[in-house]
């Protein structure tokens, strides 16, 4: 009867209460002010000196350096290593790295949508294609 009489007080008591659990994604609450979520990069703004890359803890970041006179490099962006920190936007001088806070829900069904390249086209284009003389462009972090 200990048992029984215990089970039976709890079922009475959530009779009269409403469940704790939240009915996501029905209804949404609003992102918290300061959540770090998915990652920007203003590319005018950057430089492509590479701290963000040496400073990432979860080696998120990878800069592709293809003429550092012009400033023509690639920054890849593993969403699916990155932790969120925040490091890298610390680390950034230039103040070109950002995280939104309103792009928090990043599960996908393929892994596409996790490597993100950052730069002009044409310059992910060849990054992604291999450099004219058939070698793989250098990396600034390894």
């Amino acid at each position: 009867m200990g048992v029984f009489g215990t089970m039976f007080g709890d079922i009475s008591a959530s009779l009269f209460h409403h469940p704790s659990t939240e009915q996501y994604p029905l209804k949404r609450r609003e992102a918290p002010l300061n959540l770090r979520g998915l990652l920007h990069l203003k590319i005018e703004a950057c430089t492509g000196c590479g701290l963000c890359a040496m400073d990432c803890p979860a080696d998120a970041i990878q800069v592709i350096m293809l003429d550092r006179k012009a400033k023509r490099f690639v920054l890849n962006y593993s969403v699916d290593r990155c932790t969120f920190c925040g490091q890298c936007t610390l680390s950034c001088h230039q103040g070109a790295l950002s995280m939104a806070s309103d792009e928090w829900e990043l599960a996908s069904l393929n892994k596409t949508p996790f490597l993100i390249h950052f730069g002009k086209a044409s310059d992910v284009e060849q990054t992604l294609a291999g450099t004219p003389e058939g070698e793989p462009a250098k990396s600034e972090h390894s």
